[in-house]
């Protein structure tokens, strides 16, 4: 298949490593949908990834991925276009300083940074299957190494106290277990599922909070590099021929290496499944 036959749909891309991959996503001649929330950025960013992969097929789908009907509408909408999905890169994350609640009643950090992945994907899960060969990369982190697991009694942080870098790092777990179990389903459908560590410096991920916020960043800057750097292992695993096939896998630049071995349980990546489907009504 021609690369101009191969679509992909990417959130998070108006900054960071989000902006890098999506320029590498296009340039190689595939239709990209970007999701955006911030309509001028979006278009900006459209201007840019026509004028670099000079090809007109990229495209704008508007939605806060901490709003449930948002990404269903933005799975509405790709849907409805009737393409098919070759790839889909979970990129957009958050950090927040203080407890904050969503229009869905649901912890912020959790919401965008795990909840979106899940439900966005889970929206769009046939249409990946009906296009295989596919890919799903989702952006991770190291910082999961914080955490000495998933706390399910207060997976909100609603009566423990909020500490940042505790919050974000838990949300960054679930990407992992989330993953596995994902990757499980889908064996033998020609979809894989992996994810990765970025480590990007300057993305803008926790400009919209206060000093605190900013000094956890600071905390995690031994993880982070330029955002050309941070973005080598989504471009290598949504990409490259030499991960064709490989799935359930955490990678690391081109490597894939093993996660904290409480990112590794498989029973925690279960009920970390059947929690996310009741909290966003995909359960049975």
């Amino acid at each position: 298949m021609s690369s101009a036959a191969r679509v992909a749909l990417i959130t998070g891309a108006t900054s960071g490593i989000g902006r890098e991959t999506a320029r590498a996503v296009a340039a190689s001649g595939m239709t990209v949908y970007l999701v955006c929330r911030n309509p001028a950025k979006g278009e900006a960013l459209h201007r840019e990834l026509v004028a670099h992969a000079g090809h007109e097929r990229v495209y704008v789908l508007l939605g806060d991925l901490s709003r449930q009907a948002d990404v269903h509408a933005v799975a509405d909408a790709f849907l409805a276009t009737g393409l098919p999905l070759h790839l889909l890169i979970n990129n957009a994350g958050i950090v927040n300083d203080t407890w904050r609640e969503t229009e869905d009643g649901i912890e912020e950090t959790f919401a965008v940074n795990h909840l979106a992945y899940f439900l966005l994907t889970e929206r769009l899960r046939e249409r990946l299957v009906a296009s295989a060969p596919a890919r799903i990369v989702s952006v991770a982190s190291n910082a999961h190494a914080f955490v000495k697991g998933v706390d399910f009694d207060d997976l909100e942080y609603r009566t423990r106290r909020y500490r940042t870098l505790a919050v974000y790092s838990q949300s960054k777990l679930c990407n992992i277990l989330w993953t596995r179990e994902l990757a499980r389903q889908l064996q033998g459908t020609g979809v894989t599922a992996n994810c990765v560590h970025p480590g990007a410096v300057g993305t803008g991920l926790a400009s919209q909070n206060g000093g605190y916020a900013r000094l956890v960043m600071a905390m995690l800057k031994p993880f982070f590099r330029s955002p050309g750097k941070g973005a080598t292992a989504s471009i290598h695993f949504a990409l490259s021929p030499e991960v064709e096939g490989v799935t359930g896998q955490y990678g690391v630049d081109r490597k894939v290496v093993k996660p904290k071995r409480w990112a590794q349980d498989d029973d925690a990546a279960r009920r970390l499944w059947a929690v996310s489907a009741q909290m966003t009504g995909r359960g049975g």
